[in-house]
C-alpha cells in the first residue's frame, strides 16, 4: 500500500543556496529533521508498504508540487504530522487543499497537538477522516490494514454518520527498541545544525540528524504538555540501541546528532553505558541534549565531554526563585548554577539557557533578577522568549478557571500571557526590560568571559558570513530595525520572539481569512529571498 506523509512546519526554517547543496545533491536545510514522519516510514517500510515523505522545508516541494503529486500517484493515505499550536493553520489549509484535488484519499493528523485535541481538530476539518493521538508507530500499521473498519483501531478519532467518535486508548508502548531506526534516507534533505536549534545561524557544516532515545517528562511544569502526552511516563530504549543508532548513522556519514529527549539526563546507569558503548566503538559523531538543571546525572558531565557531547540545554527560566515556583519548576537558582558550572568544567562546549520573560506575577526587578543572573552564569548562548499558554497545559486549565480563556472557542489559539493575564507585566514594559537586559547581558559578557565568547564566535566563522557574525555582536545595541535578520545566534530574543508573536496572533484570524493570511505571508517571504540575493 501506497502511504504518503507530509511534515508540517511554521515558516522558520531556511534552505541554503544551491551552490552549497550536499554532496550526494540534496538541497541543504537549517534545522531539524522530521524525525516523527522519518519513524513512521521506516515502520511502512518494514511492514511492506511504499512510503513517500514530504517536508515543508523543502523549497522543491512547495504545497501545490505535493498536491500534483497525490494527484498522480493515488496514495492510500496521506498523514499529516504536526507538532504545536503554531503549525495547526497550515495543516488546516493543506488538507483543505488536498480534499479539493482528490475526494476520495484517506486524510490524517497526527503529534502533539493533534493528539490532545483529537476531537475538537475532528469538528473543525470535518476534510481530515482520522486524528491519531499518541504513539503513532503500531497505530498507523493498524490503520491501513482497516481503512474501512477503523472502528477497531485503538487511539483512533474519527466521524460516523455525522458523529465524532473517539476509540478507546490504546497501552501507552514501553518497550521502544522494537521499533526499526528512521527512515533519514528516504526524504531527499540534508539538515545542518543551527544555534540554538532554530536560529540561523551554522554550528557546522557536518551532515546532522536528530535522535529520540526516550519519551515523556513527569515534572509538572505549568507551561508544558509534555506530562499530559505522555501520561506522566518516562519511556526509554536501551543503551545498546542507542549505540548501535549511533553507529547506523556514523556509517551514513553523519557528523552532529541532537537528542530530541524530552529530558535525557535521568538514570545514570543507562547514560554512562551510552557514553562507553560510544568510546569504546570509536564513534566520533558529536551530540548534544536537553535536560533539567537538578539532574542526578551532573557526574557524568565529564564522561558524556569524552563520549563527544558537545551540547546541553537547560531549562532555567528565569534568575528569581519567586518565578520558578510560580512556573512549578521544582528546581532551585543553586542548581542552575551548579548545573552550569559543572558542565562547564566537565569539558561541554557550548551550555545553552532557555529563559522566559512575561510570567505571571513577574515584576521589573524579577525580569532584571533574570538577566543579571544570566550574565554570571557561564551561559555560551541563552534564548529569552515570552511566555505564552496554549491547551493541554497546567496554566491553560488555571486560565480557564480564571476566566481568561474559553476552552470551547479557544482551544486552538495561542496566548501571549501577558495579552490576556492582568497579572503579567505589560507587554511594552517586557519588550523595554528584555531589550536593556540584552545590552547589559551582552557588555557582562563581552567583558568577563571574553575567551568563552571568542570561541563561540570562532566556530560560527568558520561557516558563517563575516559580516553576519559581526551583526550578532552588535544586534542588541541598534535598537528595533525592520524586517529580519540573517543570524542571530548568540540570542533568540529578538527576531525569534517576534516570530513567536506573529505565530499567535495566527492561530487567532478566523478561518476565512487563514487562507488569504498565509499566501500573503509566503509572498513576503519570497520577496525578502530575492531582495538578499541582491
Amino acid at each position: 500500500m501506497r502511504i504518503f506523509l507530509i511534515h508540517i512546519r511554521d515558516p522558520q526554517f531556511y534552505a541554503l543556496p544551491a551552490k552549497t547543496r550536499a554532496k550526494n545533491g540534496n538541497i541543504r536545510v537549517m534545522g531539524f529533521p522530521p524525525i516523527g514522519i522519518m519513524s513512521l516510514s521506516a515502520v511502512l517500510k518494514r511492514a511492506g508498504h511504499e512510503c513517500v515523505m514530504f517536508d515543508q522545508a523543502n523549497p522543491e516541494t512547495p504545497n501545490d508540487v505535493i498536491i500534483e503529486e497525490i494527484r498522480k500517484q493515488r496514495p492510500a493515505l496521506v498523514g499529516l504530522s504536526f507538532l504545536s499550536t503554531t503549525s495547526y493553520p497550515y495543516a488546516k489549509i493543506l488538507a483543505r487543499q488536498i480534499r479539493q484535488a482528490d475526494s476520495k484519499v484517506r486524510l490524517a493528523f497526527g503529534g502533539v497537538f493533534a493528539s490532545l485535541n483529537a476531537q475538537l481538530v475532528k469538528l473543525q476539518c470535518p476534510e481530515v477522516d482520522f486524528v491519531c493521538r499518541g504513539d503513532g508507530e503500531q497505530l498507523i500499521l493498524d490503520l491501513i490494514e482497516r481503512l474501512d473498519a477503523p472502528e477497531t483501531v485503538e487511539s483512533l478519532t474519527w466521524a460516523k454518520d455525522g458523529q465524532v467518535v473517539q476509540n478507546p486508548n490504546r497501552t501507552m508502548e514501553r518497550h521502544l527498541n522494537q521499533w526499526p531506526f528512521p527512515d533519514r534516507e528516504g526524504l531527499p534533505l540534508d539538515f545542518i545544525e543551527s544555534m540554538p536549534l532554530d536560529v540561523p545561524a551554522v554550528l557546522s557544516m557536518e551532515r546532522f540528524t536528530t535522535m529520540q532515545t526516550s519519551r515523556g517528562c513527569p515534572w509538572p511544569c505549568i507551561f508544558c504538555d509534555i506530562p499530559v502526552f505522555n501520561e506522566g511516563k518516562w519511556r526509554s530504549r536501551t543503551a545498546d540501541h542507542v549505540v548501535e543508532e549511533f553507529k547506523h548513522l556514523q556509517n551514513l556519514g553523519y557528523g552532529a546528532v541532537y537528542f530530541v529527549d524530552d529530558h535525557f539526563l535521568l538514570q545514570p546507569k543507562r547514560i554512562e553505558e551510552i557514553c562507553r558503548g560510544i568510546i569504546d566503538a570509536g564513534l566520533t559523531i558529536e551530540w548534544g541534549v536537553e535536560g533539567r538543571v537538578d539532574s542526578v546525572c551532573q557526574h557524568l558531565f565529564p564522561i558524556m565531554a569524552k563520549a563527544h557531547c558537545r551540547t546541553i540545554m537547560f531549562g532555567i527560566e528565569t534568575g528569581s526563585q519567586k518565578v520558578l515556583n510560580r512556573l512549578n519548576k521544582e528546581q532551585t537558582l543553586e542548581d542552575v548554577e551548579s548545573a552550569v558550572t559543572t558542565a562547564k568544567k566537565a569539558g561541554i562546549e557550548i551550555v545553552h539557557g532557555f529563559f522566559v520573560v512575561g510570567t505571571p506575577d513577574e515584576t521589573v526587578e524579577d525580569m532584571r533578577a533574570t538577566f543579571d543572573f544570566a550574565s554570571r552564569l557561564r551561559l555560551d548562548t541563552f534564548a529569552f522568549n515570552r511566555l505564552c499558554v496554549y491547551r493541554g497545559t497546567p496554566l491553560w486549565q488555571e486560565y480557564v478557571k480564571r476566566g481568561l480563556v474559553n476552552d470551547v472557542t479557544d482551544w486552538y489559539k495561542f496566548f501571549k500571557c501577558s495579552e490576556i493575564d492582568p497579572t503579567c507585566l505589560p507587554g511594552e514594559v517586557i519588550n523595554a526590560e528584555r531589550t536593556a537586559g540584552m545590552r547589559r547581558l551582552f557588555v557582562y559578557k563581552l567583558t568577563h568571559y571574553p575567551i568563552q565568547i571568542f570561541t563561540l564566535l570562532r566556530r560560527f566563522f568558520r561557516y558563517m558570513p563575516v559580516r553576519d557574525v559581526i551583526y550578532l555582536i552588535v544586534k542588541p545595541f541598534l535598537g528595533k530595525k525592520q524586517g529580519q535578520t540573517k543570524a542571530e545566534a548568540l540570542s533568540r530574543s529578538v527576531e525569534h520572539g517576534a516570530l513567536k508573536d506573529t505565530a499567535a496572533e495566527l492561530t487567532q484570524v478566523s478561518d476565512d481569512k487563514l487562507e488569504y493570511v498565509i499566501n500573503e505571508s509566503k509572498a513576503e517571504r519570497l520577496r525578502f529571498q530575492q531582495e538578499a540575493k541582491k
